[in-house]
């Protein structure tokens, strides 16, 4: 991170409609900037907004000391099934670990559910003759010969990247290393991980799936940060990139390319970092964090100013969740991420009516391109976006004025794919697209909430994203939140919550045993080399000594189960003291706790590079005077009873004091909607709150 002199930061968030960015400067001046996303070359639409953004802020390339990246190409490689080929060598007689997997289904009574396929078919499996037992021993040395010959026939068969993962490796790496010294020597054409360079932890499938996730992307991901930093240098920004990583933290664009199954959800976590750092600032520590932007919409809890995290997630269609009650569901990976739950329903999702007759939005988005119908740029599919602007909750340009839109299209294609088939008026047929993507979105925060036992009620809604504020109210009354806070830039947020994260290395040991038998000077001792490994990684990456700060855990469970939770392994940490934590953790999840044996798994170390410049969000709103009253009115549909009504628009930016609905507020970033039986008033910070009336909550 050490290397430009400039003092201006950028945090570049893409997203699938719009590519989001914010610069700040050494002043405190804060920019930000939308431009249209370019999914065939997403670098593109990065450049083109680091210049336009420099160019509105008056600042040099030259001046850029560093930009903070969050990226889709990891999820999106996975969604889209656009990985290189790949291919997995492993111990003999562990060729079907990925189809075997848990040996459960997400849903027990779901008929119709079918099994993600593997991303390494069976024929490109290939198994050896070499055997670790599980106490680190060589049991069967590894037959050299016979794995030069699996590298070979893989390359043979156009295999680019291959994932190897042998039994019991994680506790006596030295097959897999030697194998990885074979292939690079003697089928160096092969890109080769190690489970043990990305997941040295028990359980084989779960170290195998992280493993193929992450030989499956790495190339991809690879190709596009080589891509992004040629471009970056050839308009002069010399700066070091850092990708915002899963767990909601940065690091180096190195580490992205070596390990990118830790950035599969690369800025998506950085919202809620952000929402954190937000709720902080205003004293508020439950939040629920929404964010939709134009492809998906996810949601994250923030309980008593704690972001919620997990150790492994799995990617799937549909709705994905780090759940631990829901598994099997689609790609593991045992890897830290906030505890975020997703589901493909964005202002670009496209609505349609299926072969039941059912109207259903998404998980299809328009994306950038062709996009909404409204955008006139080849898009003719209804999305949310045509439905929110025929309504009258969207102005007829996005994104700062760059954007224009056309009602008359977005009113052709509702009419045309929805309303005709229906029998209803294309203002119903708006109306019912909208309550069906809020019912959808209104399940990614109960799975956060209710499915975990908390009750939304007693959390405050914070709506992020370009859509999140024109639907937030309406989600939150299906909960019965009486409370949505709106931040100053909403639409740009992701990007800005970058600018707030902190540089994060993580590690791990395995530690098997029984907690009552922990040998805690041998503990000592591998937290000690986790520490120093972590250390000198932060210290490599121009992190300050002073602004270490390291976070040893231990990974427990009760005897013969197969999860575990992490608590704190303090310098202090004696057996009884383990347990009481451990117990609490538990408890605290699971709603019991036995009095079982408890064994000890691994011991992982968080090693936190802390930034004291990052984004803080207490600053005062700029001084500007404060506009009398609406900038302008026009008709908005709030559902058949109320039907259409006459509403006054409101200039964000000029909006001070209290607003009682309906109102629409519009900024350059995003709108806000204020609909009747609730208002909104805004703070010294530039945030909105709005309030739902009681008697209209659900």
């Amino acid at each position: 991170m050490a290397g430009a002199s400039g003092t201006a930061r950028i945090g570049v968030d893409i997203g699938g409609t719009f590519t989001d960015l914010v610069l700040t400067d050494a002043a405190g001046r804060t920019f930000q900037r939308k431009v249209s996303s370019t999914p065939a070359a997403p670098e593109e639409a990065v450049l083109t907004g680091v210049r336009e953004i420099l160019d509105q802020a008056g600042i040099p390339a030259s001046e850029v000391g560093e930009v903070v990246h969050g990226t889709t190409v990891g999820s999106n490689t996975l969604l889209q099934k656009v990985g290189a080929p790949t291919g997995l060598i492993t111990t003999r007689g562990f060729r079907d670990v990925l189809e075997i997997g848990r040996l459960r289904t997400p849903g027990m009574f779901d008929l119709q559910w079918e099994k993600p396929r593997p991303l390494v078919p069976r024929r490109h499996r290939r198994e050896v003759a070499e055997r670790i037992t599980a106490s680190g021993a060589i049991h069967t040395p590894l037959d050299e010969a016979e794995l030069i010959e699996a590298g070979r026939a893989l390359a043979a068969e156009g295999i680019k990247s291959v994932a190897i993962c042998f039994l019991s490796s994680y506790r006596n790496p030295e097959h897999e290393r030697r194998a990885e010294a074979l292939l690079a020597e003697h089928v160096p054409e092969l890109q080769v991980t190690t489970s043990v360079s990305v997941l040295p932890e028990a359980k084989e499938y779960e170290r195998t799936s992280t493993t193929v996730v992450n030989a499956y992307v790495r190339p991809v991901l690879e190709a596009y940060l080589t891509r992004l930093e040629r471009g970056l240098s050839s308009i002069g920004v010399s700066a070091p990139l850092l990708v915002c990583n899963s767990n909601g933290a940065l690091a180096s664009s190195g580490m992205a390319r070596a390990k990118p199954v830790f950035f599969i959800s690369s800025g998506r976590a950085a919202g809620v970092v952000g929402g954190g750092r937000l709720g902080e600032a205003l004293g508020e520590g439950d939040l629920v964090v929404f964010d939709m932007g134009g492809t998906t919409a996810s949601a994250s809890l923030i309980q008593g100013g704690h972001l919620m995290r997990v150790s492994e997630y799995e990617f799937r269609a549909g709705i994905s969740t780090p759940s631990r009650f829901i598994k099997a569901g689609g790609y593991m990976m045992s890897v830290p991420t906030v505890d975020v739950a997703e589901v493909g329903s964005g202002a670009g999702s496209i609505a349609h009516v299926d072969e039941g007759g059912l109207m259903k939005v998404g998980p299809v988005s328009a994306g950038a391109d062709p996009g909404p119908a409204c955008y006139g740029i080849g898009g003719d599919k209804p999305t949310v976006t045509d439905a929110n602007l025929y309504l009258g909750y969207l102005p007829d340009t996005l994104a700062g004025g760059s954007r224009k839109l056309s009602r008359e299209m977005a009113e052709a294609a509702i009419a045309r794919d929805l309303a005709e088939p229906f029998g209803l008026d294309a203002a119903t047929a708006a109306y019912g697209v909208r309550e069906v993507v809020n019912a959808n979105m209104a399940r990614a925060i109960r799975a956060v909430t209710v499915e975990r036992g908390v009750d939304p009620r007693d959390f405050t809604l914070v709506a992020i994203g370009g859509s999140g504020p024109v639907h937030a109210v309406d989600i939150a009354r299906l909960l019965s939140m009486p409370r949505v806070l709106v931040p100053a830039s909403p639409g740009v947020f992701t990007a800005m919550g970058m600018l707030a994260g902190d540089v994060e290395h993580y590690l791990i040991r395995p530690l098997p045993g029984r907690l009552d038998g922990i040998d805690l000077e041998g503990a000592r001792r591998i937290v000690d080399e986790l520490a120093a490994e972590a250390r000198e990684r932060l210290l490599r990456e121009g992190v300050a000594d002073e602004d270490i700060s390291l976070q040893p855990e231990l990974d427990m469970r009760f005897r013969g189960q197969e999860m575990s939770l992490a608590v704190p392994f303090g310098e202090a940490a004696d057996a009884a003291s383990l347990r009481v934590a451990f117990l609490a953790a538990y408890g605290a999840i699971y709603s019991y706790a036995s009095d079982d044996i408890i064994e000890t798994v691994s011991l992982r170390l968080i090693g936190r590079g802390l930034r004291p410049g990052k984004l803080d969000f207490r600053h005062k709103q700029e001084s500007v005077e404060a506009a009398p009253g609406p900038s302008e009115r026009r008709e908005v549909y709030f559902g058949p009873e109320r039907g259409w009504i006459d509403t006054p628009i409101y200039d964000r930016a000029t909006l001070r004091g209290r607003v009682e609905g309906p109102a629409i507020l519009q900024g350059a970033d995003s709108t806000v909607l204020v609909p009747p039986d609730a208002s909104a008033v805004t703070d010294p910070h530039g945030n909105l709150l709005i309030t739902l009336a009681e008697g209209s909550l659900s």
